[in-house]
């Protein structure tokens, strides 16, 4: 028996680890790309970073909105894939795709025609205003691919395909690295654009990208990027993923539009703080690669034994991996205190943005550690289990009836210090600890969501 737990304990690893490090690889290109624009935009000035960091929000959102949509494909997709249900899968794909490309759409619309208008909501900064609205503007055709392929890539992952999509995004995070090169510096006889390059070439790279999946589409015998999946009607399928998307994706984008908000409340505690913060998110996006990772990598392992009706062992696979999580917290928080002295060396930002930096960098030490298990619980094992509604209303509640309005209070009203108002913005993630651990240790985020007479009406 003791044999036996051992070789399932060991399988269980050995699964996590072949899906986890494709997905790091990911996110570290990701970062990668992100610490890029920052460290070349660095050259150029320092009001070009503060109005990248700035009009990228969107983008924040933007991301956030797909990966709900891909979550939501993602949780019925992993459990199919286990029930061994492809065209499940593929019409689940298109009714993701018919939500991505509209929102991109409404994105790209307002990015191409209000650039100006979408600037002012996050900084009364002239300057910043320009070269925001410039950038976004050329950031207009990036939205459109990437409603497009996140969702294709979310499905390759559920289903266990992530060297697929990881080669997919060192294609377009590869191109990205160095076409930002040449557009901001004005390499090989392109026009130096400074900021604005940094969009175009976001924009020429998830070209390529959507490029790209259409040819391994063409060539997959299985899961097709095939647009005709757009228009397939199943009520069942189509009803659960309202019941499991929407509540993802209104806890993906009710997330990010309030670490937005932290974005307009720095924002408008002067360019220091702005500088500083763009420094600190490129870190701590460094130092959350492994924990998040890891959480993606759960979910879908635990999605694939759920939909195999494994239900013990899903539920013992889900504390495997909270001790995982842990660890890697750890880690994440290590590489942020190993990368402090090179980013203070390095960064070229006046006396005060460096002093924010550095505390600002301190705090996030330990924050690493809420964002990793909040983010492995409730993007992760909940979701795997068909559960999204919980973390929607524990990080709404979190962050729009505590954060936002504590960060608004402490700058605009007791007028704090900007390190406080910082370190009081970093309180969300422990504060909804005590509700997300005990959810998880109550078993009621289990649940296979399968079903056998799916296409009877069809």
């Amino acid at each position: 028996m003791q044999k036996s737990q051992n070789t399932n304990q060991s399988a269980f690893y050995r699964q996590i680890f072949r899906l986890v490090l494709p997905i790091i690889i990911q996110n570290l290109l990701s970062a990668a790309v992100s610490s890029a624009d920052v460290v070349m935009l660095n050259y150029v000035g320092q009001s070009s970073i503060s109005a990248v960091s700035l009009a990228s929000q969107y983008a924040s959102v933007l991301f956030m909105v797909f990966y709900g949509l891909g979550t939501g494909a993602t949780i019925l997709c992993a459990q199919y894939y286990g029930k061994g249900d492809f065209k499940a899968i593929q019409v689940t794909e298109g009714i993701a795709l018919r939500f991505s490309m509209i929102i991109a759409l409404i994105f790209a619309g307002a990015a191409l025609l209000i650039p100006t208008e979408m600037m002012h909501l996050f900084t009364n900064d002239a300057e910043l205003i320009a070269i925001g609205a410039s950038y976004l503007r050329y950031m207009s055709v990036s939205y459109l691919c990437w409603g497009i392929t996140e969702v294709y890539l979310a499905v390759l992952r559920s289903i266990g395909r992530v060297m697929i999509s990881t080669a997919m995004n060192v294609l377009a995070f590869s191109l990205n690295v160095m076409l930002n090169a040449v557009f901001i510096f004005g390499l090989f006889g392109a026009p130096k654009l400074g900021a604005a390059g940094v969009a175009i070439a976001t924009s020429l790279s998830r070209l390529i990208e959507l490029a790209a999946c259409f040819v391994v589409s063409f060539l997959s015998k299985d899961i097709k990027l095939d647009f005709r999946y757009l228009f397939s009607k199943n009520r069942m399928l189509f009803s659960d993923f309202i019941r499991l998307s929407l509540p993802a994706l209104g806890n993906d984008v009710s997330w990010s539009v309030a670490f937005s908000m932290y974005s307009v409340i720095i924002g408008h505690l002067g360019t220091d703080a702005v500088a500083a913060n763009s420094f600190v998110i490129v870190v701590r996006n460094f130092g959350t690669i492994l924990c998040f990772g890891m959480a993606s990598a759960g979910g879908i392992l635990l999605g694939n034994i759920i939909g195999e009706n494994k239900l013990e062992e899903a539920r013992d696979g889900a504390k495997k991996l909270m001790k995982l999580t842990v660890i890697t917290g750890a880690i994440g928080g290590l590489i942020i205190l190993a990368a402090m002295p090179f980013v203070l060396r390095h960064a070229s930002l006046s006396d005060q943005a460096m002093h924010y930096l550095k505390y600002m960098m301190l705090i996030n030490t330990y924050y690493v550690m809420g964002a990793a298990v909040n983010t492995t619980l409730i993007a992760g094992v909940f979701r795997a289990g068909g559960d999204s509604r919980f973390g929607f209303i524990c990080d709404t509640i979190d962050m729009w009836c505590y954060a936002v309005p504590l960060g608004f209070l402490a700058a605009f009203a007791l007028k704090l210090p900007v390190m406080w108002v910082y370190f009081l913005l970093c309180t969300d993630e422990f504060v909804k600890w005590p509700w997300v651990i005990k959810h998880y240790r109550s078993g009621k985020w289990l649940h296979n969501i399968t079903r056998d007479d799916l296409f009877e009406e069809s």
